[in-house]
Order: C-alpha cells, then structure tokens, then sequence
C-alpha cells in the first residue's frame, strides 16, 4: 500500500512531461547534475543547524543591538495567583458574561475586578518589544542575506536575462552549485520555523524602526516597501515569471498535468498580490492624511494598553455597564476600590 501511494504522489505522468520519466533523470552526462527528489532531504539536518544559529544570533547579535536601541525587555504586572481563574484562563482567556457571573458568585468577587484579573493574566503573555525586536531582526538579516545571494547568483545567469532559456531542453537542466545552495538554504530556513512556529511573532522587518521609536525611517522604510512590492508583484512577477511560464513554457515544452497545477497556484498568488496591494495603498492614503503610517491592515492586531485587549474580549456592551452596578466585595490584586 505504502508503495500504491508513493507511486500516486509521484506520478511522471503528472509531474513531468510526455517521454520523460524519474530515471531519465537519475542518469546525468559526466560533470552535470540534474535536480533530485532527495535533495530536499538534505535541508532536514540543515534546518536544525539554522534553527540554532538563531537562538544565538538573537542572544548575541539581537539583544544588544537592542540595548543599544534601549528596547528593554520590560517586566509586566503578574497578576494575583489564583487557582480557579488560573485554570478558567488556560481554557479561555476572554470569558463571557455568564462565566464572569459564575466566578463572582463562586470566589465572592466583584466581577469588575474579575475582568481585571484576565487583563493582567493576559499581559503576561504578551511577547516584548525585545522579544520582538529580535525576532524581527533575525529574519531581516536572513532574507536581506540571502537576497544579496540570489542575485548575485541571478545576475550571471543567461536565463535571468532571457527568459526562454529555462525552458529549453525541460527538464534536462544541469543544477549549478549557485541555485542548489541557494534553494537548500531557503527550504532549511523554512523548515527551522517548523520548530519555532509556535512561539514566534509574527512581525515585518519595518517593524525594527517601529519597536526602536524611528517614527520618521519607519515612514520611509513603508515608501521603499510600497514601491518596491509594486514593482516586483505587479510589474515583474506577472509580466516576467507568469508570462514566461504561462506562454513561453507552453510553446517551448508543451502542457503537462502538472503545468496546469503550477500556472493556476500562480495566477492565485497574482490575486493575493493585488488584493496586498491594495491594503497597502489605504494605509498609504491614511499616512498621506495623518501624517505617518497607521496599523497595517494585514498584520494581526497589537493592543498597545490593557483596555485595548479588554475591549476586543467584549462582545456584549452589558458587560461593562454590568460590571459598573456591581459592588466591591473582595479583594484581588491588591485593590480594594474600582477606578
């Protein structure tokens, strides 16, 4: 069965062209190597190696530079250790009204001070500034490093200046040390945050002026961002890769099954473009307006306050108002009077 379903992953029929077949690749002349399925098991031990060149990098590149920045890693209020909430909040960090009600009969609390608990609970799991300062930095330096690479490669390529050359005699192809470098070290990257997606922060690499208070590069780093997103996902990208692809490919090799597969997964990335594009221009329109950039609509929301993360946990205007007729009757963090 195992052997069944391997031989339906890796079909010829779907992924290659008519009268080529996987040992047609297996067998390069002397001197050429052609692209093999294995080499994507090489970037396994890679990545590991990666995902350890961060930890240092963040320790000793990351957090000074942030120092120096005087990015602090800042300590937040713990809140008041309690059993019952603390076990609520592993389950649900934003109860609701009915639940709310139930703890303050439960512990004889105001439900105000309730809520107050979860804020403060929720705050300590907030990520840092440093904490994302150094995230942030490290994948800034990997893809700025690796790009400086792949045009360097790039450049010197006959195909990067004609375009139909990546299609002749497909897909017999030598693989030269550049490209196979290049696309290992991107894949063992990819693969390191396997190991770290659940603990990272999402952030851009714009992000660096922000958390280090850079008002004015942060403004100016969002121009370079706009206008080099505009030419090279919707100026370069459809009317250089998609054309060559879609066209030149068809008239050169001919469609294949899987030629139908890569061309539309391409046309859906040409949509997400514009629809990106798009966001970035009413952020754009807004800085023009205020003054400076605003919240980037395709970023997840960052709560700059304790009330910001209290509002967007409150789905039914009555809570508050509820919270506000209630009357103190314990103490929880060391207060004893609402505010």
């Amino acid at each position: 069965m195992t052997s069944s379903i391997s031989a339906w992953i890796w079909s010829e029929r779907f992924w290659l062209p008519e009268n080529v077949s996987w040992a047609d690749l297996e067998h390069p002349p002397p001197g050429v190597e052609y692209p093999r399925v294995g080499h994507i098991l090489y970037a396994l031990p890679l990545a590991v190696g990666v995902f350890l060149l961060r930890l240092l990098f963040e320790r000793l590149v990351a957090k000074p530079c942030a120092h120096i920045l005087q990015i602090q890693a800042g300590v937040p209020r713990q809140a008041q250790p309690n059993a019952v909430l603390e076990r609520l909040y592993l389950s649900k960090t934003c109860p609701d009204m009915r639940q709310l009600e139930g703890l303050s009969k439960q512990l004889d609390l105001d439900v105000r001070k309730i809520q107050r608990w979860f804020r403060i609970r929720r705050n300590q799991d907030r990520p840092s500034a440093q904490k994302k300062f150094c995230e942030s930095m490290w994948r800034f330096t990997f893809y700025l490093g690796i790009f400086i690479y792949a045009i360097r490669h790039l450049w010197v390529s006959p195909w990067m200046w004609d375009t139909r050359q990546c299609w002749h005699n497909y897909p017999f192809q030598p693989l030269s040390p550049g490209q196979y470098n290049h696309y290992v070290a991107e894949l063992a990257f990819y693969w390191s945050l396997m190991f770290s997606q659940f603990t990272d922060i999402k952030r851009k690499a714009a992000k660096l002026a922000n958390y280090a208070k850079y008002q004015r590069l942060c403004d100016g780093l969002f121009v370079v961002f706009s206008i080099s997103f505009f030419l090279t996902r919707l100026v370069i990208y459809p009317f250089w890769i998609v054309y060559s692809v879609l066209f030149e490919s068809w008239e050169i090799v001919g469609p294949y099954q899987a030629w139908w597969l890569f061309n539309g997964l391409l046309l859906v990335l040409q949509t997400l473009h514009i629809i990106w594009f798009y966001l970035i221009t009413r952020i754009a329109i807004k800085a023009i307006f205020k003054g400076k950039v605003s919240k980037d609509d395709r970023s997840d929301i960052e709560s700059s306050s304790d009330e910001e993360i209290y509002s967007s946990c409150s789905k039914n205007p009555s809570q508050t108002l509820n919270a506000k007729t209630s009357s103190p009757t314990g103490n929880l963090n060391g207060e004893t009077h609402d505010h």
